[in-house]
């Protein structure tokens, strides 16, 4: 049987994963926005687990509003690292850094 426990460290675990992602790779944009969205997935196992552990459907419906707000996320931020890389060659985030105005 799987308790709580079991969903709240999955969560926590892929929250560490995903905070360790963005602390030890800084300079890729694409994968800065995979550990966000990896940080999301964790926070939604967490809302899907105590809505079931405490028998309340809010939460699953919440959980509906993140992953919207997400892909919505991560189609701007990609539109938007076609657009620098068109205009600057490169996704590094140390070359993208500086505004041209």
């Amino acid at each position: 049987m799987i308790t709580l426990a079991h969903f709240l460290t999955l969560g926590a675990v892929l929250f560490c994963i995903a905070v360790a992602g963005i602390f030890i790779n800084r300079k890729n944009v694409i994968t800065l926005l995979m550990a966000i969205e990896l940080m999301l997935l964790a926070v939604n196992t967490n809302f899907i687990a105590f809505s079931r552990f405490l028998g309340d459907a809010s939460g699953q419906v919440f959980v509906f509003f993140i992953l919207t707000v997400a892909a919505a996320e991560s189609a701007i931020g990609l539109a938007i690292l076609v657009v620098l890389f068109r205009n600057r060659a490169t996704i590094n985030v140390d070359k993208i850094d500086s505004m041209k105005g």
